[in-house]
């Protein structure tokens, strides 16, 4: 019996894990972003990545290890400095989070995307 074939607009299904908001510890955000823990150590303490919650033991969320990877990417891809590739982050989160308000808008009202 052969398979189905497939279209070209089908997608992939990944296994997922949904993690817990504390899921990294400072070794753990390190080797998943493939960076020294120094290296997330000199972020934290320059404010570019924040630990969860703040002020206490050193624990990382998933959105914060989302962040971390795409800064040491930025940092690896273009020798940017830390804090302009949080800065750019920063502008990738938010035009991530604009989108999604309009798409929850434009649900609302009925309205073609633009």
């Amino acid at each position: 019996m052969n398979p189905a074939p497939q279209s070209p607009h089908t997608s992939h299904v990944l296994d997922a894990e949904l993690l817990p908001d504390d899921a990294f510890d400072l070794e753990a955000l390190a080797q998943a972003c493939r960076q020294s823990p120094d290296w997330v150590r000199v972020r934290v303490e320059t404010g570019v990545l924040q630990t969860d919650p703040p002020d206490q033991a050193w624990r990382f969320s998933s959105q914060t290890f989302v962040r971390a990877r795409r800064i040491a990417h930025l940092e690896a891809t273009f020798d940017a400095d830390p804090q302009l590739a949080a800065l750019t982050v920063d502008l990738i989160e938010e035009v991530t989070r604009l989108r999604r308000q309009l798409q929850h808008l434009q649900a609302l009202h009925g309205d073609a995307p633009t």
